[in-house]
């Protein structure tokens, strides 16, 4: 008996083609007579590597640096002083590569705020740590608008199926206006100053680019053949 797919030989009452998948069906034999026409794998089965043991040994690794780091601090110094930036830097990372893998289909428009969310908290922590007045006027817009930013083009990158090449040219029209706002930011916490502003030249380059891909965007004729110039 053969299989009218592939044409392997296939021993009497098998039931799926070792080579394709392809389940026989042949009503004059009986299932389980006869030998099989291929040899057993001797390959040995492994068990399945457990996720969440993993991810406790991970989850063990940053809490043991961060369990020395605290010891070692207030050990030395008799106060939580410069450890609070070693364990924030460590529950930052730990937030963005290690939590989102915790869940089985992890939700990037959730975890990216969440991230950005973290990082003012670090930055908050930093600013009253050292006694500075930079963190209403500078990190939390500057890392709020970004965090909205990202987070927009996250959600609308998953939930829209179509428009991508909208979504790139807003994106990098977002970018440009950022750097005015950094620029606005800096001059109004810290006082920066130039005689010509900065950011005129990534918001130009960026205007150039988001504008050219939403033109690619608006004409169909001429997006398929960008796409099929360079295989999108």
């Amino acid at each position: 008996m053969y299989c009218i797919k592939c044409g392997v030989e296939l021993s009497q009452g098998e039931k799926v083609c070792p080579l394709c998948g392809l389940k026989p069906y042949h009503p004059e034999l009986s299932e389980n007579s006869g030998e099989k026409s291929y040899p057993t794998s001797r390959i040995p089965s492994y068990e399945t590597v457990n996720k969440q043991g993993i991810l406790f040994l991970i989850t063990m690794a940053f809490l043991v640096p961060i369990a020395i780091t605290i010891l070692c601090d207030t050990t030395i110094t008799g106060s939580f002083s410069w450890s609070g930036y070693v364990v924030g830097g460590l529950m930052l990372a730990y937030i963005l590569v290690v939590l989102p893998a915790w869940f089985k289909k992890p939700n990037p428009v959730i975890f990216v705020p969440i991230f950005f969310a973290a990082v003012v908290v670090f930055l908050l922590y930093i600013d009253i740590a050292t006694g500075d007045e930079w963190f209403l006027s500078f990190a939390f817009p500057a890392v709020g608008a970004l965090g909205l930013i990202v987070t927009a083009v996250t959600a609308v990158a998953k939930y829209v199926k179509k428009g991508y090449w909208y979504i790139a040219g807003g994106s990098v029209l977002a970018i440009g206006g950022y750097t005015c706002l950094i620029e606005f930011l800096l001059y109004i916490t810290f006082g920066f100053k130039t005689h010509f502003p900065w950011s005129f030249y990534p918001l130009v380059g960026c205007v150039i680019i988001g504008g050219t891909l939403l033109v690619i965007a608006m004409s169909k004729p001429l997006r398929r053949r960008v796409q099929k110039k360079f295989f999108i």
